[in-house]
This record gives C-alpha cells, structure tokens and sequence, in this order.
C-alpha cells in the first residue's frame, strides 16, 4: 500500500544561472505551457483565415450572380423596345414588301436580336399553354383532340426561358365541350 511518500520528489532547476558552466540559461517555459497556447491560438487564427476566406468566395459568386441578373435584365429591356420593330418587318415580309436593301437590314437586326438570345415562338398546331401563349379568339372544332392554337395573331419572344411577351393566338377546343346550346 503507498502511501504518497514511497515515490521520490520531483525537483525543479529553476535557477537563471548553471552552477556547472557559470552561463545564464535560456528561460523557456515548459513544453506543455508554450504549446497549448500557440496551438490555440494558431487553430483560431486558421479559422478565422477559413472563415474570411469563405465569405470572400461567397461575395464574389453573389457579385458575379448579380452582375449576371443586371446584364440579363437590361438586354431584356432593350429587346422588348424592339419587338414593335420585328413585329413590321414581319408584317412586311408578310406581304413581300422585304426586299432590296431594306432585307438586308431586317436579316441584319434580326441576327442582332438573335445573337443577344431573342428567340421567337408560337406554331399553328402547338397545344394551348396559357403561361406563354394569351388567347385573343375562341373556338371549338372537331379537328382537335385539346386546346390548341389554331392561328398565331402576334409571335410571342422570350430570352432563355424568360418569357418577354406572350404568343398572341386564337384557340380551338374539342366540340364535345359543353356549349350554350345543350340548354335548349
């Protein structure tokens, strides 16, 4: 059984001098002292590095997402100022009256328009969608099986899948809908 006093002391030299060599000696705490701390602190500096560099990461995606949206937005503004324009030239077309130099400067803005994403849509015989196509007519026909576009009055524009106007059609449904007539 031990009772404490069976173990041999432990004695510290904590004098500033040798008394072997007469030199001063280096005072340097003890490894255990001089580590923790600088471990520490080394460990919070790096997370802090880690962090700061995380948020400058994130800032420079949010900045380059934002200047992204700005780009898109204002191409999209000026597209939709033009759509008058490529709505004549198509009426124009429409009735031969492209010709000659001025064909060459409706090519010359359509493949503008186009280079910065325009693309126009609306198909006689595309399924009726009213989230891109705005019904201006109404019928019913035996032709068709659901509401379909029977005749595009104004060609709808998006960039991407943003749409900038919406395909102006007139529309057909099946004739076994019900009609004001079965109330006779």
């Amino acid at each position: 059984m031990s009772n404490g006093f069976d173990e041999e002391p432990v004695i510290r030299d904590n004098r500033k001098i040798d008394p072997e060599t007469g030199e001063a000696r280096k005072s340097a705490p003890e490894p255990e002292q001089q580590e923790a701390p600088e471990a520490g602190l080394l460990a919070e500096r790096t997370a802090d590095l880690q962090r700061l560099q995380a948020e400058y990461t994130n800032y420079r995606r949010r900045v380059e997402r934002d200047r992204i949206a700005v780009r898109e937005q204002s191409v999209a503004s000026a597209l939709v100022e033009l759509l008058p324009v490529l709505d004549d030239i198509g009426r124009a077309r429409d009735h031969g009256e492209v010709t000659g130099g001025f064909a060459k400067v409706a090519e010359s803005l359509e493949a503008a328009v186009t280079k910065l994403g325009l693309t126009s849509y609306g198909q006689k015989g595309d399924p009726f969608d009213p989230t891109i196509h705005e019904a201006l007519m109404h019928s019913y026909s035996p032709d068709v099986t659901e509401p379909t576009c029977i005749d595009v009055l104004q060609p709808g524009y998006r960039i991407g899948e943003r749409v900038l106007r919406p395909a102006r059609v007139a529309v057909a449904e099946p004739e076994d809908a019900p009609s004001s007539d079965d109330n006779d």
